[in-house]
């Protein structure tokens, strides 16, 4: 039986996460749930699950948990630290990385030197920290296993494949809830159309990322680095029926698929048991009703964050850090409705364009480079006016 830790339980992929974990109680134990705020939920959790430890970003709310579950409440930790030291928790065989954003770095970093198997489903920390994380994990042996869909299918058909033996690999996107929307429309889009997603139940973030393209070029550094191969062998297609999430093209021109519904469930099994596979009670693909499959390049003019990703990626050393965090900024704020949807992109670009690189940085620069961003990301968020009335497309 696996024991389970996982950091980010109370959202879409923790949630997930536990619903595999409740498919299979012969299978895993969870030793440790970790949230930010979200009590309510947690304390369910707890209750359904009885981890051993519980970690909460905010003190208050830690304290709030403690006062609902009263007897039934486990041990709890508290803060980024509580967080760090559920990651490298030596009762857990398995860290899940479910939080958002780039407060999962520490935590990454911590549960690689303890030598951990680790399931992540954070883009942030690979594309702000990816060549310090690379180097960590050849150094301390652990296992890193993606969980974002498409990363999981190149890690199943890349999974005993000789290096030398491919040619490109390919990343597909669904397009998003905006790819049939005129870019003339986006000024003026509601948050609410923003977030439709077509295939994906994901959170909010994500999904706006997904809308921007930004996803598209997050995945982007993030396989280069997951997978150690170089951006030239790395391509993005959009896949509009959303069933082949990867392919591998070998040097020989055969080139292998992976092909599955649209179900997260799939990606967090296969991460914590690869490569042994159970059975799920996700439904089939039916391919008397999927045969369809169309691929497009995407068009980088009407979205300029995947341009912005692949420049930074191809740039290297701070930059890809400095296109991350200006991107939260900019993500956050829309969110919040305090800036239309076109200016996220703006915002970026302007963050990147005033940005020194440095090459090679260590973990420090990387910290700084991000602070650095996140302050004339916020500089640049005031200089825009507030959004005019939005409507539907």
């Amino acid at each position: 039986m696996k024991r389970i830790a996982i950091l980010g339980s109370t959202g879409s992929i923790g949630v997930n996460t536990l619903a595999v974990i409740a498919e299979h109680p012969e299978e895993f134990r969870v030793v440790g749930l970790g949230a930010r705020a979200n009590a309510e939920r947690l304390a369910e959790q707890v209750r359904r699950f009885h981890p051993d430890t519980v970690a909460v970003w905010e003190t208050a709310r830690a304290e709030a948990l403690r006062a609902t579950l009263g007897d039934e409440a486990p041990r709890l930790a508290t803060g980024l630290e509580g967080l760090r030291a559920l990651a490298a928790d030596p009762s857990a065989d398995i860290v899940v990385i479910a939080m958002s954003g780039s407060d999962a770095v520490l935590p990454l970093l911590d549960a690689i030197r303890a030598g951990k198997r680790i399931a992540l489903a954070n883009k942030e920390s690979i594309v702000m920290a990816g060549e310090v994380i690379r180097r960590l994990l050849d150094e301390h042996g652990s296992t890193l296993i993606p969980v974002d869909s498409e990363h999981n299918a190149l890690y199943q058909c890349l999974e005993g494949r000789d290096p030398a033996t491919i040619e490109r690999v390919y990343l597909t996107g669904s397009g998003g809830p905006l790819r049939d929307v005129p870019a003339s429309a986006f000024a003026s889009l509601t948050v609410e159309a923003v977030l439709n997603h077509p295939k994906w139940k994901m959170g909010r973030k994500i999904t706006v990322d997904s809308a921007t393209l930004m996803n598209k070029g997050l995945e982007l550094i993030e396989a280069r680095w997951l997978f150690d191969l170089p951006l030239p062998r790395i391509q993005t297609l959009i896949h509009p029926e959303a069933v082949i999430h990867a392919m591998v093209e070998f040097v020989d021109g055969t080139c292998l698929a992976a092909l599955a519904p649209c179900d997260m469930r799939l990606a967090i099994q296969y991460a914590l048991t690869a490569p042994r596979r159970l059975r799920s009670r996700v439904p089939p693909l039916d391919f008397t009703t999927a045969a369809r499959h169309q691929f497009l390049p995407p068009d980088e003019e009407k979205f300029p964050c995947l341009r912005l990703a692949r420049e930074a990626a191809h740039a290297g050393g701070t930059m890809p850090a400095v296109l991350n965090a200006a991107n939260e900024e900019a993500v956050w704020a829309f969110l919040d409705g305090a800036i239309r949807f076109v200016d996220i992109a703006t915002v970026i670009e302007q963050t990147l364009q005033q940005a020194a690189n440095h090459a090679s940085p260590t973990l420090e620069a990387l910290f700084a480079a991000d602070r650095w961003a996140r302050d004339t990301a916020r500089e640049e968020l005031a200089r825009l006016r507030p959004p005019a009335a939005s409507v539907l497309p």
